[in-house]
């Protein structure tokens, strides 16, 4: 396996826009709305005005800066809107973990599962697409959309309604989509006993979680045995594994060091790096999380 380091970034969004970033926080558009969220990583000084950063619609105050946590909004945001991304639509809406109910920064990744899947239909084969730590499903319906029958798994039952509010936009409703609210790991080990098997799987699992009945997930603990297990469900011609950590102690080296270790004996090779953003102010890329990526040679 060879082991490269990279910056992923998407050119493909028209509905988002990193607008600037620093002093610990990041202004963005999410459709017609201009936001302002905490960005601890943001070390540096701001390159827009005062002036654009106080002409937002809505901003999440972190309770690191003292103030009251949580949403402000100076305009009239709706409780969720409309968003799109090639060929697929999903909703944004602004949820208590100063998340917009997905993360823009994952984009490449879901220009790569379409290119992988769609290219695999091509030549005639079946995808079965796996997402695991699901959240609202847009990996799962950009797979769905390319051709693939995607089970997707999350161990919040209300977490799995965004999940069908999004195939229902994108006019995907009635496609070969397994919903299952579970703990992953669970998951993973009762489809390994029943020999089912899958070509392409995406994880993002958090620093630190509880399954639905009560099981403890910590990533620096259950990242290698996760990973190890994913392995046993995947089928005999496998396309790839993207692994994603918004973990603060993690790093892109040592997510693809765990990935190659859990995948070693297999044809493919591991990236690792950092998902990242354009922003607009400045013409660089700034890092939202890290990756790591098994790809079939």
């Amino acid at each position: 396996m060879i082991q490269n380091i990279n910056i992923f970034s998407s050119n493909n969004w028209t509905d988002y826009e990193m607008l600037d970033t620093g002093e610990g926080e990041r202004l963005e558009r999410f459709g017609p709305y201009i936001i302002v969220r905490p960005f601890e990583d943001a070390v540096w000084q701001k390159t827009l005005s005062a002036k654009d950063w106080g002409a937002v619609d809505a901003k999440f105050w972190s309770s690191k800066v003292g103030a009251k946590p949580g949403w402000k909004f100076n305009n009239k945001v709706p409780e969720k809107w409309e968003m799109s991304y090639g060929n697929i639509k999903f909703f944004a809406s602004p949820t208590p973990f100063r998340h917009l109910a997905f993360f823009p920064e994952q984009a490449s990744h879901w220009d790569l599962i379409s290119e992988k899947i769609i290219k695999a239909k091509k030549e005639g084969r079946t995808v079965k697409f796996l997402n695991l730590f699901g959240y609202t499903g847009v990996a799962s319906v950009m797979a769905l959309r390319a051709g693939a029958e995607v089970t997707h798994v999350d161990a919040s039952k209300k977490i799995l309604s965004w999940v069908k509010e999004n195939l229902e936009l994108s006019g995907l409703s009635g496609g070969p989509l397994r919903v299952v609210p579970e703990d992953a790991i669970k998951f993973i080990e009762r489809e390994a006993k029943r020999g089912n098997t899958y070509d392409a799987i995406i994880m993002d699992p958090p620093k630190f979680g509880r399954g639905p009945k009560g099981e403890i997930w910590k990533i620096e603990e259950d990242l290698a045995d996760l990973l190890s297990k994913t392995k046993k469900i995947l089928s005999d011609d496998p396309l790839f594994v993207i692994l994603t950590s918004y973990a603060v102690a993690s790093s892109s080296l040592s997510l693809g060091h765990a990935l190659g270790d859990a995948m070693k004996g297999l044809d493919g090779t591991i990236e690792q790096g950092e998902l990242c953003l354009l922003e607009k102010s400045t013409g660089r890329e700034v890092s939202l999380a890290n990756t790591a990526l098994w790809i079939k040679e």
